[in-house]
C-alpha cells in the first residue's frame, strides 16, 4: 500500500513520464547476463535534478525503493529492482551542460552516453577515453566504475571523474570535488561515489577530465601459439614503458568467434590487437619496438597501419566480441566473469583459467585488456539446463577466487551487483563492513538499490 501511495505521488509529480504498462517494466527487469527477469513497479523519467530529489523525498516518504538505470549494459544485475519499487531511468537527462576546452573538462548529465559525448567534444579537438565497449551511459559507468579497452593509457572512470552532484536517500542535494586537478580538502567523496552502483545516491552530474584527440595513432596485430608467450610480451612491453594506448589479448576461441561472426581470416592460436597514439613519428617508432618484443616472444609479424578505417574494423571487431562469441552457440545465455590480477600472475590466471574450462563441456572463450591485467571468460549455457548453469557458475566462482588468491579482484570493471557479493567477504574482510556502515550511515532505510554491493541484513 506504502508503494502504491508513492506511485500516485509520482504520477501527480511527473505525469506520462511515470511508466507502469507491461513492456515497460519488462525492459526495465531485464539483465545482459544470466539473472531472471525482475520488473520494477514502475519507471520514473525525470529531467533534472530538482525533479529527482522531489521524487526520493516522495519515495522516502513510502519506504519504496530507488534502482538508478543508465542504458542497462550492465553484468551483474546493477540495475534489477529485487525488492520492487521504482527503476529511475535517466535517459532524459542526457545533456552535455557546459564544455571548458582551456581547462580540458566537461560536466554532464548522466544519462548522455558516451559515443553521443565524443560526438558533442568533436569539434574541440578533445575526447572522453574511457571505452567499456559498449555505449554505455557517463552515469552507469561512474557507478560501476568502468574501465575497458583504452585504460592501460588513460586510466578508469575513478581517474576520470573530477567531481559530481548527488541526491541522497534524505533527499539532499551535495556536490563532491572539483575543477581542481588535485584536492586536499577532506574526504575523497566523489571517489566514494564511482564505483557505489547507485547504492549511496542518484547521480544527477559528473565533470569529466578530458584529453586531447591524439594527432596520428597506429594499429595492428599479431599472433602466438601459446598464450604465456602473448602474455609474457605484454608484461615485456610495459616494463620497457612502451606507451601503449590499448592492448588486448583473445584466445584461440575468440579467434575462431571473430572469424565467423565478421568474415576475418586469422589463425586460430592466442592473438594481440594494440594501439599507439601520439604523433606520425611516435607512433611508428612505438610499433617498431613492439614488433622487436613481438619477434622476441615467438610472436608473428607485427601487422600495423596508419589509416584510421582499419583501425575502426580492428576495434569494432574487438567490442563486437561478446556478441560474436554468444553468435558461436545459437540460443545460449551468458556468464561474464571479470577478474583481474597483478600483470606477473596474469599468464598463471589464464593458464590455470584455461585448463578448467577445458575439463569442463562449457565453451568459454577468453578475452580481455591484458594491459592491466584484466580479463574475461564468456561462459555459454543453455538456459534450458540448470546443471549447465551451474556448472558455470562453479567455473566462474573458482576464478574468482584464483583471482583473490594471486593478489587480484573478483571484478576489474564489471562491478559488484548481485553476482559477486559471495566473494566480498574473502577479499576485503573486515572492510566490507566498513563500506556497510557508510551505505547504512547515508542510507539508513536501505531504499538505495537494495540488495547489491555491501553486505545485507
Amino acid at each position: 500500500m506504502a508503494i502504491a501511495q508513492a506511485l500516485e505521488e509520482l504520477h501527480n509529480l511527473l505525469g506520462e513520464r511515470l511508466r507502469r504498462a507491461k513492456p515497460e517494466l519488462d525492459a526495465h527487469g531485464h539483465s545482459e547476463s544470466y539473472f531472471p527477469n525482475t520488473p520494477p513497479d514502475a519507471v520514473a523519467y525525470p529531467v533534472s535534478t530538482d525533479e529527482v530529489r522531489r521524487l526520493v523525498n516522495i519515495c522516502a516518504a513510502h519506504n519504496c525503493p530507488m534502482v538508478g538505470w543508465g542504458a542497462g549494459t550492465s553484468l551483474e544485475g546493477h540495475g534489477l529492482a529485487v525488492r520492487g519499487g521504482v527503476v529511475v531511468d535517466f535517459s532524459r537527462m542526457n545533456k552535455v551542460l557546459e564544455i571548458r576546452p582551456a581547462d580540458m573538462d566537461v560536466t554532464v548529465q548522466p544519462g548522455v552516453t558516451r559515443e553521443a559525448l565524443n560526438e558533442e567534444l568533436r569539434a574541440t579537438g578533445l575526447f572522453f577515453p574511457v571505452d567499456p565497449g559498449a555505449n554505455a551511459s557517463i552515469g552507469g559507468m561512474a557507478m560501476t566504475r568502468a574501465s575497458g579497452t583504452t585504460t592501460v593509457r588513460y586510466g578508469s572512470m575513478r581517474d576520470n571523474v573530477m567531481g559530481l552532484q548527488a541526491v541522497l536517500a534524505d533527499g539532499r542535494v551535495i556536490h563532491t570535488g572539483s575543477r581542481a586537478r588535485k584536492s586536499a580538502a577532506g574526504y575523497d567523496l566523489t571517489a566514494m561515489f564511482v564505483g557505489s552502483e547507485g547504492t549511496l545516491g542518484l547521480v544527477t552530474e559528473l565533470t569529466l577530465k578530458l584529453h586531447g584527440i591524439p594527432e596520428a595513432t597506429s594499429a595492428g596485430i599479431c599472433s602466438f601459439e601459446r598464450i604465456e608467450d602473448a602474455v609474457n610480451c605484454v608484461q615485456e612491453t610495459i616494463q620497457m614503458g612502451i606507451p601503449m594506448a590499448r592492448i588486448e589479448f583473445v584466445d584461440a576461441a575468440t579467434t575462431q568467434a571473430f572469424n565467423a561472426y565478421a568474415g576475418s581470416d586469422m589463425p586460430a592460436v592466442p592473438h594481440l590487437m594494440v594501439e599507439f597514439n601520439g604523433s606520425p613519428e611516435s607512433v611508428a617508432q612505438d610499433a617498431d619496438r613492439f614488433a622487436e618484443i613481438v619477434a622476441d616472444h615467438g610472436g608473428s609479424p607485427f601487422q600495423w597501419s596508419a589509416r584510421e578505417e582499419e583501425h575502426r574494423a580492428l576495434w569494432a571487431m574487438r567490442h563486437n566480441g561478446y556478441y560474436a562469441i554468444l553468435a558461436s552457440r545459437p540460443g545460449a545465455r551468458a556468464i561474464v566473469t571479470d577478474i583481474c590480477v597483478p600483470i606477473s600472475r596474469l599468464a598463471q590466471a589464464v593458464k590455470e583459467t584455461q585448463y578448467d574450462i577445458a575439463a569442463s563441456d562449457i565453451p568459454g572463450p577468453i578475452l580481455g585488456h591484458v594491459g592491466d591485467g584484466n580479463f574475461h571468460t564468456i561462459l555459454l549455457i543453455d538456459p534450458d539446463q540448470p546443471a549447465e548453469m551451474l556448472e558455470a557458475k562453479r567455473l566462474s566462482d573458482a576464478m574468482a577466487e584464483r583471482a583473490i588468491r594471486l593478489g587480484g579482484t573478483c571484478t576489474g570493471e564489471h562491478g559488484v551487483g548481485m553476482g559477486k557479493t559471495a566473494f566480498m567477504r574473502q577479499e576485503h574482510g573486515d572492510a566490507w563492513d566498513v563500506m556497510g556502515s557508510i551505505k547504512t550511515a547515508l542510507d539508513p532505510r536501505d531504499l538505495m538499490n537494495p540488495g547489491k554491493l555491501v553486505p545485507q541484513g
